[in-house]
């Protein structure tokens, strides 16, 4: 594939932006190589400066599982922004959004329209921290929940010693009050609650691990993580800026009978543009400005082209059927990539749940950060540059999940499992 424009971009880039991107994971550092430039997109497929075209499956990291440019959400843009981009004034749209989430998601009864999904999450957090009083979270290793000091914290020496700050520019007194706990392990997160729980405002956790490739919750884990919190005061915080409206209509939540106290969405809801929101209980809501005293404010929240994106995204997953198709086009294609590394050799594992799965060079399963460490990185780097030149965009780390839209049909997967084999057979090599 020819890369030259993109290749001049990215030089001029890397001249004007750190590391030449605006977000760390598109400089293909991880992975080796330069990053490309898209120029237009539709359906399953990027197209780039150059003109190549790859079939996609990041998809805008989540939101675009419709595919990419469906001609429902580009309409509802393009009709909401004749009236105009922003008005600084409450909206219709903004309204209907809400409506539609609190019929979709019961758990949230009340919901705060804000621009991103780090947004929601440190939002959700100073109300579990107003709403009780104290002042320390829960997190998981592996879990992102966007660049807020409080989530930029790995664990110490032990499940139950302090957080540490993982970035310059994190106060380590601010890190002290994260503890983290290993995803999936029922004894630490009994002993810290044990330990600490008088002490603990939230526990916030992506209920299926999208930032450590994609991990599933073992059965009765989140279950257990809701009886704690339960038991001990802690308000229980699903992260499901990912997994909102992907793995099931109601999300995780749905997917796994649990109920959250507050829950943080994004992507979806936004259609490709810049929208979160947080929501849930209607006592805890209440106490978001103005209603209450937890200070939470944004000038473009609800932002009327993103309410028309979302929306019409929404309407397009709720059609019957929508997530059980979703379904088996994601386990068709992990299947078949399974089968593609076994004739080639190759020790080669995946997870999967509807619309998201994680590709692990390693044995399975896969039920941690630990787990998911110890996949060979160096090995994912090649095939993601094999299975680049060969038209198939993957997500540019060996650590992050990746998605299927319901543009993806039989053609797409068919077609990816094709260029697997050649590059499987490549890294053999």
């Amino acid at each position: 594939m020819n890369h030259a424009r993109s290749h001049d971009l990215f030089s001029r880039a890397c001249e004007l932006l750190p590391g030449g991107v605006n977000s760390p994971v598109r400089a293909f550092k991880s992975v080796g190589g330069e990053p490309f430039f898209a120029e237009r997109a539709e359906g399953p497929f990027l197209f780039d400066v150059d003109g190549n075209r790859y079939i996609d499956y990041v998809g805008s990291w989540g939101p675009m599982i419709a595919g990419h440019a469906h001609p429902d959400v580009l309409d509802a843009v393009a009709t909401t922004m004749r009236n105009g981009l922003s008005f600084g004034v409450p909206n219709a749209l903004e309204v209907t959004m809400a409506e539609t989430l609190t019929r979709i998601v019961p758990s949230c009864e009340m919901v705060r329209m804000v621009n991103s999904g780090t947004e929601a999450t440190l939002s959700a957090i100073r109300v579990a921290r107003g709403a009780t009083g104290r002042s320390r979270i829960v997190k998981f290793e592996g879990c992102y929940h966007g660049h807020g000091d409080s989530f930029l914290v790995k664990a110490g020496s032990g499940a139950l010693t302090l957080g540490l700050p993982n970035s310059p520019g994190v106060p380590t007194a601010l890190a002290d009050l994260t503890l983290t706990l290993p995803y999936n392990d029922f004894e630490a997160a009994t002993e810290l609650f044990d330990k600490a729980g008088s002490e603990i405002a939230g526990l916030i956790i992506e209920p299926i691990v999208g930032n450590a490739n994609c991990i599933l919750p073992r059965d009765g884990y989140l279950q257990h993580l809701r009886e704690l919190c339960t038991r001990h005061g802690a308000l229980l915080i699903f992260d499901e800026v990912m997994t909102g409206f992907r793995v099931a209509l109601g999300g995780a939540q749905e997917r796994y009978g649990v109920k959250p106290d507050l829950s943080t969405f994004g992507k979806i809801i936004g259609g490709g543009m810049p929208v979160g929101a947080f929501g849930g209980r209607r006592d805890l809501m209440s106490q978001v400005a103005p209603s209450g005293p937890i200070y939470q404010a944004g000038t473009l929240s609800g932002n009327p082209v993103a309410m028309a994106a979302g929306l019409a995204t929404l309407e397009l997953v709720q059609v019957d059927g929508f997530h059980e198709r979703l379904e088996q086009s994601t386990h068709a294609l992990c299947d078949g990539l399974e089968t593609a590394a076994r004739e080639a050799g190759i020790t080669f594992h995946t997870t999967r749940a509807p619309g998201m799965f994680g590709l692990y060079f390693r044995e399975g399963p896969v039920h941690g950060f630990a787990d998911a460490m110890a996949s060979d990185a160096a090995m994912f780097g090649r095939f993601f540059q094999a299975m680049l030149e060969r038209g198939v965009y993957l997500a540019p780390s060996a650590f992050e999940a990746g998605f299927m839209s319901s543009a993806h049909g039989e053609a797409e997967i068919t077609a990816t499992i094709e260029a697997a084999r050649g590059a499987f057979a490549a890294c053999r090599g």
